[in-house]
């Protein structure tokens, strides 16, 4: 493979120059830039980025950390996150896994958006005391070099709580998420502050934010369950579709026999039948203001924390 010598000697000009030339540096003229570019082409010289990073010390690229990337859900925070990093002519890296983190102290990225509660946040800490700028999407951190862009999970919670005492239920089944979560547990602490509030007895059942726990969370419930209809709050929608699935097979029908409110408003459940009522919010924009907070936070501007707040859509599965 052709290197930046090979074009420096065909051209008969020193390294220097041609570095100058194919960074687009005023200190060459444009026919010599022009020259060695031809040159460059012809040799199919592929620039090595990692030595122009080291050189420059910016990647114009941000990582963003994940759990998992199943699902529309990082779909449409994906979508916002990548949208957001082009007006600024940055890129994004999606990375899970703890030899990712590697990225930030190596400078392989110039910062990161973390929505991964396995990562920990003794770490993050330490990143941003080393002056490595980092938002976070899912947990609360004071520092510096951090910003917060948070979900108003308990906003959400409190919604769906109330609209199922405004409609007389006896009774709650509560599909959790993962314990470890920041959006599960903030969840978790509404839902039971408000259902103890109006004194609406509840049942907690395990779940991990994916279909196939909320389909085993369903055969849980109806393993003791004795009245109906049967009232399920599911921590996101992909659980609901879970439960949904489950009582496909039987006698049973949403959104009469069972009760079910879930949370994220993934674009699946306007076509499921009965459609989901849920607690919305926008991904996108969520998405879209982690890059902004990111980027200012690499150029040392102002820029403070904020929060994405929460609306009850109601649909056929809870009315």
């Amino acid at each position: 493979m052709a290197g930046i010598k090979d074009i420096a000697k065909i051209a008969g000009v020193s390294i220097s120059t041609v570095s100058y030339a194919l960074n687009g540096s005023t200190k060459v003229t444009e026919e010599t830039r022009k020259r060695i570019k031809a040159i460059a082409d012809e040799l199919n010289y592929v620039p090595n980025m990692a030595a122009r990073t080291l050189k420059r010390q910016q990647t114009n690229i941000i990582g963003v950390y994940l759990v998992d990337y199943g699902g529309s859900f990082y779909g449409e925070l994906l979508e916002g996150i990548k949208r957001g990093l082009a007006m600024y002519n940055y890129e994004m890296i999606v990375c899970s896994g703890n030899k990712s983190h590697l990225f930030i102290p190596e400078k392989m990225i110039d910062g990161a958006i973390i929505l991964d509660f396995t990562f920990s946040t003794e770490e993050i800490i330490r990143f941003a005391d080393r002056g490595h700028p980092i938002v976070v999407l899912d947990r609360k951190i004071s520092n510096s070099n951090i910003r917060k862009v948070l979900l108003d999970n308990k906003g959400g919670a409190t919604l769906a709580v109330e609209k199922m005492a405004s409609l007389g239920t006896q009774k709650v089944y509560v599909i959790t998420g993962p314990k470890d979560g920041f959006d599960s547990t903030q969840r978790l602490e509404a839902s039971k502050r408000e259902l103890e509030r109006f004194a609406i007895p509840y049942q907690l059942i395990d779940g991990d934010f994916t279909e196939p726990s909320g389909y085993h969370a369903a055969t849980e419930i109806m393993k003791e369950a004795t009245q109906f209809p049967i009232d399920i709050f599911a921590f996101n929608d992909e659980m609901a579709i879970g439960v949904y699935k489950y009582f496909k097979n039987t006698e049973y029908k949403i959104g009469k026999d069972i009760r079910i409110i879930g949370f994220d408003n993934i674009e699946i459940g306007e076509f499921l039948n009965p459609k989901l009522t849920t607690i919305s919010y926008s991904k996108h924009r969520w998405g879209m203001l982690a890059a902004e907070k990111i980027i200012r936070l690499i150029n040392d501007e102002s820029v403070e924390d904020e929060h994405i707040y929460t609306t009850l859509v109601e649909r056929a599965s809870f009315l």
